[in-house]
């Protein structure tokens, strides 16, 4: 196995995935390199030829943007714009996510349009190889002209400031680089720019709601496949037959998983007893299905973005162009999580309306799925908990991107504000994993109630679920098997 990936390669999110999973080292290919010298002796060049302003290169930054700098400090320029941006505040970014940001920066250089010295892209491929992650806030962007705050602390270890993750929380860079004998980096013009100027914030989260909402629909599946198999449903809401005349792909994908699953069942393929099943069952396929497609949808946007430039101006050197324009702006990102993040939260909400059901006492099912009810309260709080998360889910639901709030004394008027539809996101997936194993929790319940046989396929995944989760045959503390549920659906 390659222990390395090549810069300058096109990624996806799949190969991004690779990266993480794998722990692949970062270089240099040398057409990679050639390309960011050519870059950057066009900038320089640019720059002692002329005396036209560049934006961001011989100017003040946003509103600042008429303020000619002069050549003697275009280089403390840099280094006073990444400490002025390192604004941000709140709860730290994850390390994972940090660490994507710090990948994500270091591709988007090695496209050869940011004028930016080998030498810094250098600089920052050793942090990544030496697993020296930057600490960065949750809060500070606005998701326009950059995630500004976000990417300023993620670069003021490359000034010997800022701090590192480790293993048990964060500590300040200039011991560790110390450490690695690693020396402060001396920014030149236009690098500061280049580093704050990105949408590398909002990227890493979407990457990361990707991969876990792939992974996620999946396990909803199988989960609402016990739930399926519990409340003695009918098949035939899962006909191909019903799909072939509504054929979305996320519908199709749905119901060959389901059937999948339940394949061998003889529970659900001879139920003659229910004329229907309620929704939360029966349209199991188009309301899966649904959220499916818009992670789809999504995922072809990111795949974009991951290779796109977005920094600001932008140096095209075959066409001897600077340009200055609004790649920056994180509308098609913010856009798009806003509407994951409700796609994902109808898994929630449909899943919870299961539960619900399962523990209501019909189909020859106990209430509250546990014997001498009364005595015992058996499921009957998991639903208020699920509710409840639901019930937040909806709140996060509300699109940020509709949002704009002027900066920069007016020049910045319109942003993306994507960095809280991301920070949204996040909370709806983590709620989303919870509601998952709330579901789980009370199909095992229910499934290990009832006197038929299930599918194969099913039996051995509660056998293994049985190893976390025991059947309950009095009340417990319930919140640990929540918890033991989701460690356990998280090791698919």
């Amino acid at each position: 196995m390659n222990k390395y990936f090549d810069l300058g390669k096109k990624l996806n999110v799949d190969s991004i995935n690779k990266i993480l999973v794998e722990n692949k080292k970062l270089r240099l290919l040398n057409s990679t390199e050639k390309k960011i010298i050519k870059s950057r002796s066009f900038l320089e060049n640019k720059i002692s030829d002329s005396s036209d302003k560049i934006y961001g290169v011989n100017t003040g930054f946003g509103s600042l943007c008429d303020t000619e700098i002069s050549k003697k400090d275009i280089n403390k320029l840099q280094e006073n714009l990444i400490l002025s941006h390192a604004c941000g505040t709140g709860d730290l970014v994850p390390k994972h996510i940090a660490k994507l940001m710090l990948l994500l920066k270091i591709n988007s250089l090695c496209l050869g349009f940011s004028g930016v010295r080998l030498s810094l892209i250098k600089h920052l491929i050793k942090f990544y190889n030496y697993d020296l992650i930057p600490v960065v806030y949750e809060q500070g962007s606005l998701g326009a002209s950059g995630d500004l705050a976000p990417l300023a602390h993620m670069c003021l270890p490359l000034l010997g400031k800022g701090k590192f993750y480790t293993g048990t929380g964060a500590k300040e860079s200039t011991k560790i680089l110390k450490k690695k004998n690693i020396k402060n980096f001396k920014l030149s013009y236009k690098e500061g720019l280049a580093l704050l100027n990105g949408t590398q914030f909002m990227l890493s989260f979407s990457i990361w709601s990707i991969l876990q909402s792939i992974k996620l629909n999946y396990l909803f599946d199988k989960i609402a496949s016990i739930s399926i198999e519990a409340f003695s449903c009918r098949v035939e809401p899962f006909s191909k037959l019903i799909s072939s005349v509504r054929p979305h792909q996320g519908h199709l994908e749905t119901i060959n998983n389901v059937f999948t699953f339940l394949k061998g069942s003889s529970i659900h393929n001879h139920n003659s007893d229910y004329v229907q099943d309620p929704y939360s069952f029966r349209c199991i396929p188009q309301v899966h299905g649904a959220t499916k497609d818009v992670v789809n949808y999504f995922k072809k946007i990111v795949d974009i973005e991951i290779n796109s430039v977005t920094d600001n101006p932008i140096v095209f050197e075959n066409e001897k162009e600077i340009i200055s324009g609004g790649n920056f702006h994180g509308q098609p990102l913010a856009m798009g999580m806003d509407y994951l993040a409700i796609a994902m939260s109808e898994l929630g909400n449909i899943s919870e309306r299961r539960v619900f059901n399962l523990i209501s006492g019909k189909r020859n099912l106990p209430k509250y799925l546990i014997q001498n009810s009364g005595l015992n309260s058996g499921m009957m709080i998991t639903q208020y908990t699920a509710a409840s998360i639901v019930s937040q889910n909806k709140q996060y639901c509300t699109p940020s991107s509709v949002d704009s709030i002027v900066s920069s004394n007016g020049q910045e008027d319109h942003v993306s504000m994507g960095a809280n539809s991301a920070l949204k996101l996040f909370k709806v997936i983590n709620n989303t994993k919870t509601l998952l194993s709330i579901e789980l929790l009370n199909a095992a319940q229910a499934f290990d109630l009832t006197d038929k046989k299930g599918s194969k396929n099913i039996r051995l995944f509660l056998k293994k679920y049985r190893e976390y989760v025991p059947f309950l045959k009095s009340d417990s503390e319930m919140s640990r098997y929540i918890f033991k549920g989701i460690d356990f659906l998280m090791k698919f």
